[in-house]
């Protein structure tokens, strides 16, 4: 009975609009995260920018780090409706600049222009759905949000080389604004005119201190992505990153994050160990397949393309409320771990190939309980005004876990070589990541 109150919900005649195109926007923007890798070789050869090849990632990685400290407390101080057009134009403006760039430079300067767009639509969209749909409706809103990444995910990487190939790589950039325009008109129309900033919010108040130490883990985040996995002195540069995080994430994370202090802090730590041990992992995944298990790229993808549709039947599961979310979220981070062990066992070749795709499966449904549920949890736990800065706590959180992450392994194995020793080493050091994700899975619950 719940579930078809939610779904009517969703999908009522005064919220369908909204509804389909806010999914419609999201999955555009996952296409467009998925597909930058598969076209970035092509790019880098044609514009003569293998030099700057790393830029394209960190930069707009660094961008959006900032846009959602930017979009969080803009939201709680104006409403979420400016960020959220702001994002939209940038994020189709950057695609522009991308696409149609004859130089690298000018490409780069399209990407970031396209991180900031990215993140103030991302956080926008959490204070939209926390001031329009009924709190009985978050789950299912936020499982259809994570659902909108599996086609992208399925498709996204095979439409992106047939179009770079056939075609040329600045359709894989001009094409999705095209798509957009229609997405964004949907979303225009379906959206309320009462999105204004509950009374009493000031989301102004740390505004530049907040962006002051976003922007420093902004440039921390990029060094440490950029001189992960080389010698000096990229190692040097890692740890100038990584100096600059710890100083940037105190202030821009809820008191006791680092500590998963019950409340808030747990939620959001919680979604940082789970997005962090899953996308090292997922780093890991097809080169494991293809350089110990002889698999081709295009089999190896098979393995991504069963955890992404887990991820979606996760989110489904969640989003019918039929469990309680500590259950919820300690089965999710000990299936994200469990699945992590399992894929790793691909190492070796004595255990059938089809186990990493198995546990690559499991891993995915763990993240597919995980996400929305924390999702709704951090709205949840937020005092009106304050979903804006909440909401974007839980992005940098994600985004700089899992740049941790990302870096300990790639470190890991550039110093030590790919054996299967190392292998190991790697996935074990993610499953430890996960596995404490799922000792402090119920820390979430604590009176606001």
């Amino acid at each position: 009975m719940s579930a078809t109150l939610t779904e009517s919900a969703v999908f009522s005649p005064r919220l369908r609009a909204l509804s389909a195109g806010m999914i419609a926007l999201s999955t555009l923007v996952a296409f467009e995260y998925l597909a930058v890798a598969t076209a970035m070789p092509v790019v880098g050869r044609e514009l003569d920018g293998y030099h700057l090849y790393g830029l394209a990632f960190s930069g707009g990685l660094a961008a959006g780090v900032i846009a959602t400290v930017v979009g969080g407390r803009w939201s709680d101080a104006k409403g979420p409706r400016a960020p959220l057009w702001t994002g939209v134009a940038a994020f189709m403006g950057g695609l522009l600049i991308a696409g149609t760039a004859p130089t690298m430079e000018v490409f780069l300067a399209g990407r970031f222009i396209q991180g900031l767009g990215g993140g103030l639509f991302n956080v926008a969209l959490y204070v939209l759905v926390a001031q329009v749909y009924p709190a009985q409706a978050h789950p299912r809103v936020f499982s259809l949000l994570a659902a909108a990444w599996v086609l992208p995910s399925v498709v996204g990487p095979a439409i992106t080389g047939i179009v770079a190939e056939q075609l040329s790589w600045r359709w894989v950039f001009l094409g999705v604004p095209v798509l957009a325009a229609p997405a964004a008109l949907v979303l225009w129309r379906g959206l309320p005119r009462g999105t204004a900033p509950p009374a009493g919010a000031d989301g102004n108040r740390d505004f530049v201190p907040a962006l002051v130490w976003g922007a420093v883990a902004a440039v921390g985040a990029a060094l440490l992505q950029y001189g992960s996995g080389t010698s000096w002195p990229g190692s040097s540069l890692a740890i100038v990153g990584l100096v600059l995080l710890a100083l940037a994430l105190p202030r821009l994370l809820p008191p006791g994050t680092l500590r998963a202090a019950r409340g808030l802090p747990a939620v959001v730590a919680l979604r940082g160990l789970a997005a962090g041990a899953f996308f090292a992992t997922e780093v890991f995944v097809p080169l494991t397949l293809t350089s110990e298990r002889g698999l081709s790229p295009a089999q190896a993808g098979i393995a991504l393309t069963g955890g992404a549709l887990a991820w979606s039947l996760g989110s489904w599961i969640q989003g019918r409320g039929s469990f309680g979310r500590a259950t919820v979220l300690r089965v999710g981070t000990a299936l994200i771990a469990a699945g992590i062990a399992v894929t790793a066992l691909a190492v070796f070749e004595s255990v059938p190939v089809l186990a990493a795709f198995a546990g690559w499966v499991l891993a995915g449904l763990g993240v597919g309980l995980v996400y929305p549920t924390l999702s709704v949890l951090v709205l949840e736990l937020s005092a009106p005004g304050e979903e804006g800065r909440n909401s974007a706590s839980l992005a940098i959180g994600e985004s700089v876990f899992s740049i941790v992450a990302v870096a300990a392994t790639g470190a890991i194995f550039a110093g030590f070589g790919g054996t299967p020793a190392v292998y190991l080493a790697c996935f074990g050091l993610l499953v430890v990541m996960a596995g404490t994700g799922a000792a402090v899975a119920g820390r979430f619950d604590h009176a606001r």
